[in-house]
Parts: C-alpha cells; sequence; structure tokens
C-alpha cells in the first residue's frame, strides 16, 4: 500500500513541477492518492485470483504457438478459433463460447445473439429499463422503428424501471412476464445513466426467480464493461447467455477488434447461425490477421482490468473532493469499470473532455466538441486518443449532451495514465473557472 501511495505521489509531484498542474490542485491530488491506496490494494488480490484462474484455462486447453498463426479461407479445421471459444468459455463459466473478430462492435455482438433467440411473435423484456442508446433501433424503439430492427421482423417490446434504488424490480418483473415473453434482458452496466451498475450475483437472483416460474425464458445479460470486474461473473449464478465487446475488457487492450458471445451451448449456436449461416454457424471463418492480439489480450485482461479500476478509484476520490457527486463512490464495490462524474454544466463537460484529451498518446492535440453520432439519442462528446479506435479498455470519456450532465470515465491501461488523464481533466477546469467551489477548502 505505501509503495503505490508513494509512486503516485511522485507522479503528482512531477506534474506539478512540469507545469502541468497547480500547486493547490496536486495537494488535493495527494490527498485522493492516500484515500484510494487501500481500496487499490483489495482489487489487487482479486486481479492476482483471475490471472491465476485464466492462466490454468490456458493450460487446460493446451494453447500452442500454433494457435497464434493465420488462417485463410473458409477456416475449416481451424483449431486456433475453436481454442479461443474453449477459452472465453473458461473465462466466462459458460457452456459454450463464440469469438469473432467478424463482430464489429458490443451492439453487435449482442444484436447477433437477440436475433438468434427470438422469433416473430417473442417478446423481449427489459429487466433493467430502457437499454443503452446503441439497442434503441436494434430493438426498434422510438415511433419508427430503424430498417431491419426486431420490431420489425415482429419481436414486441416491454420494459420494468429499476426500483428508486437502482435495483431490479424482482415483483414487478415476474408479473410482467407474459406468455410471448422469450427473452428478458439485463444491462449490467449503467450506460448513460447514474443508476449504480448491477452484480453477478443480483442478476442471478433474477435469473433464478425468472426460471422458477418460466424455465423456458432465456436470461440475457448486456456485459459490456462488467468482465472480470468481480470475482464471478452472470453465468455463474444463472444467467442463459451474455455478450460483449473485446475493445473493452476482455480484449486487454490488443484485440483490435472483435466481439464475443457466451452461455448455455444451445444459445450460442443459435446465435453463430445468425452470424454465419444455417447449416454453417460455428465452423466456419478464418482469421487472416492470425488470433495471436486476442490471446495474449485475453491473458491480460486481468491486469488491464485491475489498472482501469485502480484508476478509477483515483478520479472518483479527486472529483468528489473537487465538490461533484460520482457514482460509484471510490470505497464502494464496483461492477463495471465505469466511473460516473456529475458536473451539472454542459461547458464542464466540455472541458472535461477537453482536458482529458490533451494527456492522450494519440491525437492529444484534438480539441473534441459534441456532435451527432449514429444509434446515440443526443448528441454525444467523446475523448480518448486510443491505439485501437474507440477501444474502452484503454482510456476514454464519453457523454451524451443532456442532462444531468454526466462524463462517463472508463478504462485505462496503467493507472498512471489513468491518474494524468484525470488531473489534466480537473486541471482544465480549474483553469476555466468551472469548479464549484474554492479549491483551497476542498
Amino acid at each position: 500500500m505505501k509503495q503505490i501511495g508513494t509512486e503516485h505521489l511522485g507522479l503528482i509531484a512531477s506534474l506539478c513541477q512540469a507545469g502541468r498542474l497547480a500547486p493547490e490542485m496536486a495537494r488535493l491530488a495527494e490527498s485522493a492518492a492516500t484515500d484510494a491506496a487501500p481500496i487499490i490494494d483489495r482489487l489487487a488480490a482479486q486481479r492476482e485470483r483471475h490471472q491465476l484462474r485464466l492462466l490454468s484455462a490456458f493450460h487446460d486447453c493446451r494453447v500452442s504457438d500454433y494457435h497464434l498463426g493465420v488462417t485463410t479461407g473458409y477456416g475449416y479445421g481451424d483449431s486456433a478459433r475453436d481454442t479461443l471459444d474453449q477459452l472465453f468459455a473458461a473465462a466466462l463459466s459458460a457452456q459454450s463460447a463464440l469469438v469473432r473478430e467478424q463482430f464489429v462492435s458490443g451492439t453487435h455482438a449482442i444484436a447477433t445473439a437477440l436475433f438468434g433467440v427470438l422469433r416473430p411473435g417473442d417478446e423481449l423484456l427489459a429487466a433493467t429499463g430502457r437499454p443503452y442508446d446503441t439497442l434503441w433501433e436494434v430493438i426498434g424503439l422510438g415511433d419508427e422503428p430503424a430498417e431491419g430492427s426486431l420490431r420489425e421482423f415482429g419481436v414486441g417490446y416491454d420494459q420494468v424501471e429499476l426500483t428508486t434504488d437502482g435495483v431490479i424490480d424482482l415483483p414487478a418483473l415476474l408479473d410482467r412476464l407474459r406468455p410471448a415473453t422469450r427473452l428478458v434482458l439485463f444491462q449490467r452496466s449503467r450506460g448513460y445513466s447514474l443508476r449504480p451498475s448491477l452484480s453477478s450475483q443480483a442478476i442471478g437472483e433474477a435469473c433464478e426467480a425468472i426460471h422458477s416460474l418460466r424455465p423456458d425464458v432465456v436470461c440475457f445479460v448486456d456485459n459490456c464493461y462488467g468482465e472480470l470486474v468481480e470475482a464471478e461473473e452472470p453465468t455463474t449464478f444463472g444467467a442463459d447467455l451474455m455478450a460483449g465487446s473485446l475493445i473493452k475488457n476482455l480484449g486487454g487492450g490488443l484485440a483490435p477488434t472483435g466481439g464475443y458471445i457466451a452461455g448455455r451451448e444451445e444459445w450460442v449456436r443459435r446465435a453463430a447461425t445468425r452470424l454465419t449461416a444455417p447449416g454453417i454457424g460455428a465452423h466456419v471463418g478464418s482469421s487472416p490477421g492470425g488470433r495471436r492480439l486476442y490471446f495474449q489480450g485475453l491473458f491480460l485482461a486481468p491486469q488491464v482490468v485491475f489498472e482501469a479500476l485502480a484508476g478509477a478509484v483515483f478520479a472518483a476520490r479527486l472529483f468528489e473532493r473537487l465538490g461533484f457527486a460520482v457514482t460509484p463512490s471510490y470505497d464502494a464495490a464496483r461492477s463495471d469499470i465505469i466511473q460516473a462524474i456529475t458536473l451539472g454544466s454542459a461547458e464542464r463537460v466540455v472541458a472535461f473532455c477537453q482536458g482529458l484529451q490533451k494527456a492522450c498518446p494519440v491525437d492529444g492535440h484534438v480539441i473534441p466538441q459534441p456532435a451527432p453520432m449514429p444509434g446515440y439519442a443526443d448528441p454525444v462528446i467523446m475523448a480518448g486518443g486510443t491505439f485501437i479506435q474507440g477501444a474502452t479498455s484503454e482510456l476514454s470519456v464519453d457523454a451524451p449532451m443532456r442532462e444531468p450532465y454526466a462524463v462517463y470515465f472508463q478504462g485505462g491501461l496503467s493507472q498512471t495514465f489513468v491518474r494524468i488523464g484525470a488531473l489534466s481533466a480537473a486541471q482544465t477546469l480549474l483553469e476555466r473557472g468551472l469548479l464549484p467551489g474554492d479549491l483551497s477548502s476542498s
């Protein structure tokens, strides 16, 4: 614990000496680093457990050097593809997994899973309120559903709001199950909301209750941002299927693209058929670029997730001390890597994002501005000069330009980099006179 604190106090001093941090901000940052140190120490113990578990999975799956090479064409008999699927299934405590670079995003993987399960006349029931913005078009929400949406294919939709405390309203959820309900959707992370992220155990308890009444209902989890954050995944507690992106947690900062679907073998098989074609499923798909980065990224994922969480703990404490509302608080239990910070005005949101961008290794000279984004209901501002475009496993912040004007801060290949980014954002707010109070009294 002392080593962690000393290391980052040295960083703060260096930033101050270089003129990149005001002395009063440096004093506050030192206090935040000291407060964060014991929390980070506890996170390190979990990282080590995950690393040991993954190492055992690599041994059990007999990963070899020839799995790291390229394949072409149809990819018939590609043992690397099959081994990578087995590894992800083991990492996620699932019967089966489908891991493909052909998934262009987490939304694509989620959509593939939904279309694999749902049929015309079925109903999708969202257990966590309105889903993340990019899923609205997939489902077909709004007056005019998007072309090719679930709604256009005759799939119904309903939703149950979380309680005022941000937890699953289980009585209301069970009451809303109808004969047509085929799939219940859980969004593990907070998305663009200030509600708490959901723990794997809470999702599992809801799945158990649903299955006790309706064993035929598929419990599906949007698992983006949540992998390896807790000791166990939702599949351990009874979720049937889940999906996510490889440029988030499980790609370890190395996977250049792709996504995964994992869960019960029947539902993964149906998703594979949707991704490719009936009769083909998961049995084809080559990798002309090779799969080394996917194997290596998964192996490094426990460390990368730890670094992101450690950075988020510091950022939470820093902005808490600056007078902003944060969720989760720095010492709270976490079930995703996202740190939400409510800034309260559009001007502060823009300043925060521009400040963080200045600390990025790629495009550090760029000045982010809010703009319309495909799949999002409001203009969005995004910051993060990443080596992989849009990789939230590296370091990024994004925010919809709407009340209550919160930023969603996630990722970081090293906690040192996350701290530099958070301090750059805070310093920019200070320089523009946008802090809520007198810094000397914080």
